[in-house]
């Protein structure tokens, strides 16, 4: 079995039940809990961002609601990046499709 191409790029996505679904040009499949892509949200007001001292400042703890778990779209940025805007409006967070492929969360990616 050969290991997933971190390089590879999403040739289509879509969010599917509780599971944002994303099928790469390599053919593999990738399914996120629509969940835990939200409280690894990337973004600086959820995850902070380091400042002049190389520092994380976080600010306070986001306050998720159902709708904090479902996808309203998802836009590419670029050629290197999806951006989803939740149900609740929050739409700061940019998956890079490397960040996205290095957390793939199914068993063959997991175990290379």
């Amino acid at each position: 079995m050969n290991p997933p191409d971190p390089m590879a790029s999403p040739s289509s996505w879509q969010p599917l039940g509780e599971f944002l679904v994303v099928v790469w040009d390599d053919g593999h499949e990738s399914y996120y809990p629509l969940e835990e892509l939200r409280r690894a949200c990337p973004c600086a007001g959820c995850s902070g961002e380091p400042d002049l001292f190389g520092r994380l400042s976080v600010g306070p703890k986001p306050q998720y609601l159902p709708a904090s778990f479902q996808i309203r779209s998802i836009n590419p940025i670029g050629n290197y990046a999806l951006q989803p805007t939740w149900m609740d409006n929050h739409s700061y967070g940019i998956w890079t499709f490397e960040r996205l492929r290095a957390i793939c969360p199914c068993q063959e990616c997991r175990s290379s």
